[in-house]
C-alpha cells in the first residue's frame, strides 16, 4: 500500500482558535488548503508531504493521513471494514501500534472499545498474513492509527505525528502554569509584530513567548528539536526524505537580522528556567533576560510590541492582588510604552477591566478549556487624536 508518494485527504489538527494561524503556515509552505475548520485544516498530501508538514508547523497538533472512509453502524462493521486494509504493508509484524480516536456513535458506550476493535482488526490481519501480531499499547512513539467515527460514518487515518506537535521539544523546564508552545506561537502571530522591531515580554515566566518570538524571527522550525515521529515507523519510510528536510531547515536559519527580544520576571527561579529553555532552543544569546519588576523592564525607543501573559486566576474570582497587578500593567503600558503596541493575554475579563485602557482588538484564544482573549492596545503619546496629527 503506497502512501509515501500517493496524495490522500490529510487533516492537520490544532487547538481551537489556532486554525487561522495554522492555515497561514500551511499556505506559506506552498500547500493548497481544501477547507479550514475550528480545530484544523484539510488538504491533499502524501506521507512524504506530511514529513515536511510535521517538521515545519508551529501551531499544529497532529498530521493525519486518511487511509479509508466507510460506513459502520456497529463495532462488527468497523472491524470488517478495517480488516480489509492491507495493514501488513504498513506496519511491521514485530512492530508496535497504538490507536487514538474521536468517537461519537450510539452503538458503543466507550471509545476504548472502539480502539480495541481497531487494534484487533490490525493485529488479526497482520497475523493472518505474517504469522505474528505486532505489540500494541498507549505509547505514541511508534506507529499510530487514528479512528474518526461519527454516527455511522467512519474514517481511519495514519497519525504521522505520534506525540503532539503542539509541544516543540525545547521546554525541559516548564515552570508554573506554562503556555503551550503552539498557543504561544499563535499569540505571537496574532500581534502586529514584524519580526524586526523589538519584542518585549515582561512577566515572562518560563520564557515560552519570548522563545517562540526568537524562533519565528530566526526561522528556526520545530523539526530541529525532534528526532522521532510516527511516520518513521510506517513500512516504506525513507529516512533520506526526513534528513533532506532537516538540512533544508538548517540552511533557512536567519541569524543576521535578529531583533531585540527582552524577557523579564520578578522571580529569579522563573528567569533561570527561561534561560535554560532558551539554551535548549538555541536562542539564549538572542534574548536579553533580566530579573526585575515588570515596571522596570528596559524599553528600546521606537516601535515594537510589549506582550504580557499575567496570572488570571479563576475566571469568576477577583483577587485584590491581581486587580492591583492589572491596574499597574495598564499604567506601565500607558506611561512607558508610547509608540508601541501592547498586548495582555488573559482568561479573566473582570481583571482585564482593571487595565483601564481602550482595546483596539480583542483576539479570541483558548488556553486549554479556558476562554481567553489577547487584548491589543495602540499606545500613543497623549491622545489618539493628537498622535494622528503629529
Amino acid at each position: 500500500m503506497e502512501v509515501f508518494n500517493n496524495p490522500s485527504k490529510t487533516i492537520i489538527t490544532c487547538n481551537r482558535r489556532l486554525s487561522p494561524y495554522l492555515q497561514h503556515e500551511i499556505q506559506r509552505l506552498g500547500f493548497d488548503i481544501k477547507r479550514g475548520f475550528a480545530t484544523g485544516v484539510e488538504l491533499m498530501a502524501s506521507v512524504n508531504d506530511c514529513i515536511r508538514l510535521n517538521l515545519n508547523l508551529r501551531c499544529a497538533s497532529q498530521v493525519l493521513y486518511s487511509l479509508k472512509a466507510f460506513k459502520a453502524s456497529n463495532p462488527d462493521e468497523l472491524y470488517e471494514a478495517l480488516s480489509a486494509i492491507p495493514w501488513e504493508e504498513l506496519i511491521a509484524f514485530d512492530g508496535y501500534v497504538s490507536v487514538t480516536s474521536n468517537v461519537n456513535t450510539p452503538t458503543i458506550t466507550t471509545p476504548l472499545f472502539a480502539n480495541l476493535k481497531v487494534k484487533d482488526a490490525i493485529a488479526d490481519r497482520i497475523k493472518s498474513k505474517k504469522g505474528l501480531r505486532p505489540d500494541s499499547g498507549p505509547d505514541l512513539h511508534r506507529t499510530v492509527v487514528h479512528l474518526y467515527w461519527q454516527d455511522d460514518q467512519a474514517e481511519i487515518f495514519l497519525d504521522t505525528s505520534g506525540e503532539t506537535l503542539a509541544k516543540h521539544g525545547y521546554r525541559k523546564h516548564p515552570g508554573k502554569a506554562p503556555m503551550l508552545e503552539a498557543l504561544a506561537a499563535g499569540v505571537v502571530y496574532a500581534t502586529v509584530w514584524d519580526g524586526q522591531s523589538p519584542f518585549i515580554n515582561p512577566m515572562c515566566g518560563s520564557g515560552t513567548l519570548a522563545i517562540e518570538a526568537a524562533l519565528i524571527a530566526t526561522n528556526r522550525s520545530p523539526g530541529l528539536f525532534r528526532m522521532n515521529y510516527a511516520f518513521m515507523h510506517i513500512l516504506g519510510y525513507d529516512e533520506a526524505v526526513f534528513f533532506a528536510e532537516r538540512r533544508r531547515l538548517k540552511t533557512q536559519l536567519d541569524k543576521q537580522r535578529v531583533p531585540k527580544i527582552i524577557a523579564t520576571d520578578l522571580s529569579r527561579e522563573a528567569v533561570d528556567l527561561a534561560v535554560m529553555n532558551a539554551k535548549t532552543a538555541g536562542v539564549d544569546q538572542l534574548i536579553e533576560f533580566q530579573v526585575c519588576d515588570f515596571a522596570d523592564t528596559p524599553l528600546p525607543d521606537g516601535p515594537g510590541v510589549v506582550v504580557f501573559n499575567p496570572e488570571y486566576g479563576e475566571r469568576m474570582g477577583i483577587h485584590t492582588k491581581l486587580e492591583a497587578t492589572y491596574s499597574r500593567i495598564g499604567d506601565f503600558l500607558k506611561q512607558q510604552c508610547a509608540g508601541k503596541h501592547g498586548y495582555v493575554f488573559t482568561g479573566n475579563p473582570d481583571l482585564a477591566k482593571k487595565i483601564g485602557l481602550r482595546t483596539s482588538r480583542k483576539i479570541e484564544f483558548y488556553n486549554g478549556k479556558l476562554d481567553c482573549r489577547l487584548l491589543e492596545y495602540e499606545l500613543y503619546t497623549g491622545t489618539k487624536r493628537a498622535a494622528a496629527h503629529e
